[in-house]
């Protein structure tokens, strides 16, 4: 505790957050329970989950059979029965045998039925590379997910994030699905003693600027930080804008970021053909054209599947030196 009783800021880590968020969910709403390949008696694949179990129970936490459609099909009629499940699927890649589930009855079903069937589910996955897993578990293909209509996409990219998205999440009548970013599970940082949940309508301005708009998500927000502070030790002020929220997309913010800096780089992790990224500099074309001194840059995965190796994986991801230059490339 603080002077005067007020609770101080805490120290932890990404993965502690989400699982602290997982805690007050199941405690707070019976109605509540987790499913997932080994998310039980192993604590998650990533450790998210770990000792959830031994306090909440098989019935409460459930290991489910190797079979996304499966276990994603029946956390859909859990939702439709009146529960609130969340669903852990162990990579985005392994999510395509899902994907049957989450389009054509997940995204649908409230839609086909005049809004008789609302589908409250919650689906969290692990997304992107850099941890050499191989091209089957480290794409970023949340910008798939961004395109279907009747589902919310969330990319939490700080512990306060990971902390706080899930308790509105739950609360959306609409199926929402949650990527978090492999590298950020053991990111760590001070942790404020809020317990307000977070605004999933609105992008977040993470570190203001008047030169040029870096705008990015999820596992990139850490990089895009980096090259503004090491394009502010050139001179260039650079705003950072963290989308958050992938589907919708916070039109407003983009647009008034555009109109304070006139120069923009976006940053995804996604291949760069029909990217999310491409999606966004779309739209800017289209409400800010003549706001823009230069054109948008993008800077996206190589469009290769993901290499194993270390300094090919490396080279095949965007980097904070890749933002640098694309901002150079505008501003200069």
């Amino acid at each position: 505790m603080g002077t005067g009783g007020q609770p101080q800021e805490r120290k932890t880590t990404y993965r502690e957050a989400m699982r602290e968020a997982l805690r007050e969910a199941l405690r707070s709403d019976d109605r509540v329970f987790l499913m997932g390949e080994d998310v039980g008696r192993y604590g998650g694949c990533f450790g998210v989950s770990l000792g959830l179990l031994e306090e909440f129970g098989p019935e409460r936490v459930r290991d489910t059979p190797l079979s996304e459609s499966a276990f994603v099909g029946a956390g859909i009629g859990a939702a439709l029965a009146g529960m609130r499940p969340i669903v852990e699927i162990m990579t985005v890649n392994f999510s395509l045998l899902a994907l049957d589930q989450i389009l054509n009855n997940a995204a649908t079903l409230l839609h086909m039925s005049g809004g008789q069937l609302p589908v409250p589910l919650v689906i969290r996955m692990t997304t992107g590379a850099g941890r050499q897993l191989a091209a089957q578990h480290s794409h970023s293909l949340e910008g798939w997910y961004a395109h279907i209509p009747g589902i919310r996409v969330l990319a939490p990219a700080t512990i306060e994030d990971a902390r706080h998205m899930l308790a509105p999440a739950l609360a959306d009548p609409d199926p929402v699905l949650i990527f978090e970013h492999g590298s950020l599970y053991n990111a760590s940082g001070e942790l404020a003693p809020s317990t307000a949940p977070v605004d999933l309508d609105h992008a977040a301005i993470r570190r203001p600027g008047t030169d040029i708009s870096l705008i990015t998500y999820g596992g990139s927000l850490p990089k895009a930080l980096a090259a503004a502070d090491e394009l502010s030790t050139e001179g260039i002020s650079a705003e950072v804008i963290d989308l958050r929220t992938l589907r919708p997309l916070d039109d407003a913010a983009i647009t008034s970021s555009v109109a304070r800096t006139h120069r923009v780089v976006v940053v995804d992790e996604a291949w760069r053909t029909g990217s999310l990224a491409a999606e966004v500099s779309a739209r800017i074309a289209e409400r800010s054209l003549y706001e823009l001194d230069a054109p948008v840059q993008r800077v996206c995965s190589a469009e290769v599947p993901i290499p194993y190796a270390r300094r090919l994986e490396e080279a095949a991801l965007p980097q904070t030196a890749d933002i640098v230059a694309a901002a150079h490339r505008v501003v200069d």
